[in-house]
């Protein structure tokens, strides 16, 4: 885990490649404003708990406790980022006490399911791997080059984040572990039973290729009151591409709420 940053409590949960040092751009923001916790998921290196194909989603929810545990803190705000938004929303869910305000980034709707592309790669991790990463330049070039504003920019933001993957690799089978993790549950009826003042954030729907704008945005439809804000020029990377920006929207929302 690491702990950074002084101000209101905020957990960040990282995406589905489990690992909180690929969001190192967006801690470094958030923590001008926030005492910012985050940490890799379970199964990780470090973690001490192995993710096996059995493993129940909400062994996710009970390591969000005991990073709260650790902190001493008796409730946050928190976000969840992509995969991190459903653990998010889980917690906030059965965890209503411990969540001062949520914050859902480019999350996977509430009825995502694996497309015949994702059965693939849930069938062999492994085997699909090098097509996975050979296709991820043509999917976030767009994003990167949007952001950045000049191609010379963008390539810059790219050595960066691959920096970033290089430094903390993820595993291809503990993706596909998190994926089957989410067999038979129903975050439609999470979302509907949250009551923490929320907020839904995504990039524009044609830079996003990782996840579909348009199921994040049925969050903001399902959860009472929740407010939802557009990052420009990103897709699914704004905390990384344009993370000034990203915390801004974080620390306005919650600012507004404080009492």
């Amino acid at each position: 885990m690491l702990l950074r940053g002084s101000g209101p409590p905020l957990v960040l949960i990282p995406g589905i490649q489990g690992r909180w040092e690929w969001m190192r751009p967006a801690v470094a923001a958030l923590a001008r404003s926030f005492t910012v916790a985050t940490y890799s998921l379970v199964g990780e290196p470090g973690t001490g708990v192995r993710l096996r194909a059995d493993t129940p989603f909400d062994r996710h929810v009970e390591q969000a406790d005991e990073v709260l545990a650790c902190t001493g803190w008796t409730d946050a705000v928190v976000c969840g980022v992509s995969y991190g938004g459903l653990v998010a929303v889980r917690y906030a869910a059965v965890r209503p006490g411990r969540v001062r305000a949520l914050v859902l980034v480019s999350a996977p709707g509430p009825r995502w399911r694996p497309d015949p592309s994702a059965q693939r790669y849930l069938r062999s991790p492994w085997l699909s791997a090098p097509a996975f990463a050979a296709g991820a330049p043509m999917r976030l070039w767009p994003e990167l080059r949007a952001a950045a504003g000049s191609t010379p920019r963008a390539c810059v933001s790219a050595a960066r984040h691959l920096a970033n993957v290089a430094l903390a690799p993820t595993s291809p089978s503990r993706m596909a572990a998190r994926i089957r993790c989410l067999d038979g549950h129903d975050f439609g009826r999470d979302a509907a039973s949250v009551r923490a003042p929320t907020l839904v954030v995504t990039g524009e729907p044609r830079l996003d290729q990782v996840v579909p704008v348009a199921g994040t945005l049925e969050y903001a439809e399902m959860i009472p009151g929740a407010s939802f804000r557009r990052l420009a020029r990103t897709g699914h990377l704004g905390l990384v591409t344009r993370p000034g920006e990203f915390a801004g929207l974080i620390t306005d929302f919650v600012n507004a709420i404080r009492p």
